[in-house]
């Protein structure tokens, strides 16, 4: 024992590799958490495949890890996630709170921490209905705002199905405005909704931010073709909606200005659809699927982030400007940046 408060540090996911803003974002914070005022814990799911690979890289992240088995994406995985369109709680809280997840973190509570933060607001629904003690959740989105805006931008059965999800979700982080002592947000604008939206009566904020000699900054390239650039996890529906729509609408604006010019997609699990329609649309563009460092890929002329849907602030963007990589937006798209 420390002698030190302890911070028990509660993730829906397993964070590595850090292939995604969210993953990013908390693996940084805990890192420079740990030695400092708390003792910290983690508790996340891990298999144990993913558990030996990342040893090294988990014994940094906390004083002290703690896992549970996720289960098997197996057609019975499957059957209950689909139940939870029924739930009364969104599917996204749903879907993580079952009962190996719910265990871990009732174990973990037994053993009183001072402080538990919740990952994500999601992570909630794995935790019994009454906290002892302090707690607070980590929301690295206004989750309602997202689900709102692809409900605006969906058509037919989708539209309704993602504004039913919107309803639930506003009941829910509303809930848990209220089941905790606070909510860290990761903008001065999300953590003004929460305050606004779902009478939370403390909303702090934790800014985005990047390590600018990671992303270092390098010369402009030299006159040549243009290479635009987008990073991002590509099995994100947000992502996928913001790249369908630049495929559709603003790269043949682009190719007809500049026929040289190349775009490059980089990151996990691009959808066959996309790169099939790419392809018949014989459009200049890469899709590299996961890379170990995003460094080597993204160094091009510009970074567009062309989302329509979303939340939070873009990690990509601070990542493109600490390098000196102009970014190509949509207002949504830099949205929360200060």
């Amino acid at each position: 024992m420390t002698g030190k408060p302890t911070l028990l540090f509660i993730s829906p996911q397993f964070l590595f590799p850090l292939d995604a803003g969210g993953k990013i974002r908390s693996a940084n914070i805990l890192k420079h958490m740990k030695g400092g005022a708390f003792e910290t814990r983690l508790l996340m799911p891990a298999r144990q495949d993913e558990e030996t690979r990342w040893m090294a890289e988990i014994a940094a992240l906390a004083d002290e890890t703690a896992f549970w088995r996720p289960a098997a994406k197996s057609a019975l995985w499957k059957a209950r996630r689909a139940a939870g369109f029924l739930s009364p709680i969104p599917i996204s809280a749903w879907s993580d709170a079952d009962q190996p997840a719910r265990r871990a973190v009732a174990n973990a509570l037994r053993r009183g921490p001072d402080l538990v933060v919740f990952d994500y607001v999601q992570s909630l629904a794995m935790a019994p209905p009454r906290l002892a003690g302090k707690s607070l959740f980590f929301a690295h989105n206004v989750e309602t705002e997202i689900l709102k805006r692809h409900a605006d931008v969906a058509t037919g059965v989708m539209k309704r199905v993602w504004s039913r999800e919107a309803k639930k979700m506003r009941r829910f982080e509303a809930a848990a405005c209220e089941r905790t002592d606070a909510v860290i947000a990761v903008s001065e604008r999300d953590a003004d909704a929460f305050r606004r939206d779902f009478g939370a009566a403390n909303a702090f904020t934790i800014p985005t931010g990047v390590d600018p000699e990671f992303f270092s900054y390098a010369p402009p390239r030299p006159d040549g073709p243009p290479q635009i650039v987008f990073t991002g996890s590509m099995d994100w529906k947000a992502n996928q909606d913001g790249l369908s729509w630049f495929m559709d609408e603003v790269w043949p604006l682009v190719a007809a200005r500049r026929p040289d010019a190349s775009f490059a997609v980089i990151g996990k699990n691009p959808p066959r659809a996309m790169t099939e329609a790419a392809a018949a649309k014989g459009l200049a563009w890469r899709f590299t699927g996961f890379v170990d460092d995003v460094r080597d890929h993204a160094r091009g002329t510009a970074y567009a982030i062309p989302l329509r849907v979303g939340g939070g602030t873009r990690i990509k963007a601070f990542e493109a400007m600490a390098m000196g990589v102009p970014v190509v937006s949509t207002a949504l798209g830099v949205e929360g940046l200060p």
